[in-house]
């Protein structure tokens, strides 16, 4: 089960300068002490950060909305797949070894970079829309678990950001972790790569099968 934006896809700094730009906008200036706020999280909760942090008049659902919008934008004029991503999922479909992706990322979003990737490498999408709660909560990715008819516990996730990693956590699965901008601690239940291009189908065989013993 894969994240998308810095797992899949090189988006997540579209990610940043959106929030950036926006806050901007309201007199404020990101900084590392925001990135947590940003990157790996859904664009409600960054909606929120930068709604309570510049006290503007602008409500949180219309920032939300600026965001969205600046995102789509830049995520439609530059889609940039991550190292080894392609080839891993073409190892999956090869092996017929089902798959989900799980973004906290809204639909049409999603659906821009399905565009550009291929709709037929997945089994299953799940947009943040799709769960009453997205990441870190673990409901996106228990329904990604059921949909494919899966133990969370005989799962695989692939993330890239500590938000991705604890909603993985909460749902039981085993995690691959591959940090993009965001330094990802060392873990017992997390194995971390630096990039897609060292993950195989036989690494990803292990993490499934110690996970559901």
């Amino acid at each position: 089960m894969f994240d998308m934006d810095g797992t899949l896809v090189d988006t997540e700094h579209l990610w940043w300068q959106a929030a950036a730009e926006i806050a901007t906008g309201l007199g404020l200036t990101l900084t590392d002490h925001d990135l947590p706020e940003v990157l790996g999280q859904a664009i409600e909760h960054t909606a929120g950060h930068l709604h309570r942090s510049s006290g503007t008049d602008l409500s949180e659902a219309e920032l939300a909305a600026q965001l969205g919008d600046s995102f789509a934008g830049k995520v439609a004029a530059e889609i940039v797949p991550r190292p080894g991503a392609l080839a891993l999922l073409a190892a999956l479909r090869d092996a017929q070894v089902p798959t989900a992706l799980v973004s906290a990322s809204p639909r049409r979003v999603v659906d821009l970079v399905l565009g550009s990737l291929g709709r037929d490498w997945f089994t299953v999408t799940l947009a943040a829309e799709d769960t009453e709660r997205t990441k870190p909560a673990p409901d996106p990715y228990l329904a990604a678990a059921g949909l494919l008819g899966l133990d969370p516990a005989g799962c695989v996730a692939v993330e890239d950001t500590p938000t991705g990693v604890a909603s993985a956590h909460a749902a039981g699965c085993a995690v691959l972790a591959v940090p993009s901008a965001v330094p990802i601690a060392a873990a017992p239940r997390v194995t971390l790569l630096d990039s897609l291009e060292r993950a195989d189908l036989a690494l990803l065989g292990k993490l499934a099968a110690a996970r559901a013993v």
